[in-house]
């Protein structure tokens, strides 16, 4: 392992000692925000130095191993086991640095789902609402709570335009790379020759962002437009214009929100996805200005980049990004999404690694 990596380990663990004093220090236990972050930041660097107390004590087991070599009678066990020793040390080398990466602190928030038609009419919308139930599984496979603020259907069902809330820490993390086009190949129910439609659906996901990191939004750059929300029906049906539809004049980004019968509500939930989006507007101006010829598993954030093909006739499932294929579509739209996002993360860890060896 790298000198440089070696000392930025080694000036962990002794923050970690820091930390943990801190952290006794009854003036810090009563800052409750302090304590919290302090908690957080324990918790990350027991992981680095849990690691790295082991890669020493691995080091320290190979030099006297190596030692034993010059025993002639000891020679073939001490082969054997440096042969061992050194695989695990490899291994530790590799957990350690994917944990020296850079953390996206977006990572642990919750996060705002849309989804939005794209080509292919009804059946676009058909599959917009597939995603969406994709998606939905998934969060309850994994017990998080999905709440949807506004949704616009399909004349046959789907969505032409969903936006959901999804609420867990670490779901941005995880569904972050689903950004992007998504494409579909199946027959439709209406088609009588049994041809096969290509129809598109987009995918955008921000992170939920605390009211206090919300870009500031000039309330002259906005238009508020009240109307009457399309209920459930029977008791559910809303009497008054409780929905919200908040236009930012600036860029043109409108929001709608119907979710909640009180105006105030919908209002707020408005203005936060509206925050989200103009917040991921400015990271993605900032990311085409720092632009990178490596290659970047999260795109430029663009709606037309196409990340991802279903096609149904042959149960598969393709990742343009790595060129991954499953044969694995049922499972997939039962929500089983693991296996899309799992190798994803891994790749992109992968390029992380090299570009931080070559800056190293």
């Amino acid at each position: 392992m790298k000198f440089s990596i070696v000392t930025k380990l080694t000036a962990l663990q002794e923050r970690r000692a820091e930390v943990e004093i801190l952290l006794c220090d009854a003036s810090v236990v009563v800052d409750q925000v302090r304590f919290r972050a302090l908690s957080k930041e324990y918790a990350q660097l027991s992981d680095v130095t849990r690691y790295f107390q082991l890669w020493q004590k691995l080091q320290e087991t190979i030099r006297t191993t190596e030692h034993l070599l010059q025993d002639s009678e000891m020679r073939d066990i001490a082969q054997e086991e440096l042969l061992a020793s050194r695989a695990s040390l490899e291994q530790l080398e590799q957990q350690l640095q994917v944990l020296l990466l850079p953390r996206d602190p977006d990572d642990e928030r919750s996060c705002f789902l849309e989804i939005r038609a794209g080509t292919g009419g009804n059946e676009a919308a058909l599959f917009a609402g597939d995603l969406f139930r994709m998606y939905s599984r998934y969060a309850e496979l994994r017990r998080w709570m999905v709440e949807i603020i506004s949704a616009s259907d399909g004349e046959h069902g789907g969505f032409k335009e969903v936006i959901a809330k999804v609420s867990h820490e670490g779901a941005y993390g995880l569904l972050k790379f689903e950004s992007g086009g998504h494409r579909v190949q199946r027959v439709p129910e209406t088609e009588s020759q049994g041809r096969i439609h290509t129809s598109t659906c987009t995918v955008a996901v921000m992170p939920v962002i605390p009211e206090a990191e919300l870009p500031e939004i000039n309330a002259v750059d906005l238009r508020i437009d009240t109307f009457r929300s399309s209920g459930a029906g029977g008791q559910h049906v809303n009497t008054t214009d409780s929905a919200i539809r908040v236009i930012h004049l600036p860029t043109g980004l409108v929001v709608e929100c119907q979710d909640e019968r009180s105006q105030h509500q919908n209002k707020a939930k408005a203005l936060a996805v509206l925050g989200s989006r103009l917040r991921a507007a400015e990271l993605q101006r900032r990311q085409q200005e720092e632009f990178s010829t490596r290659r970047n598993l999260l795109g430029s954030g663009d709606r037309s980049d196409r990340i991802r093909t279903y096609n149904f006739p042959q149960g598969r499932v393709t990742d343009h990004r790595i060129g991954l294929t499953l044969y694995r579509l049922e499972e997939v739209m039962a929500g089983k999404i693991d296996v899309l996002i799992q190798p994803i993360m891994q790749e992109y860890q992968t390029d992380q690694l090299a570009a931080m060896s070559e800056t190293s």
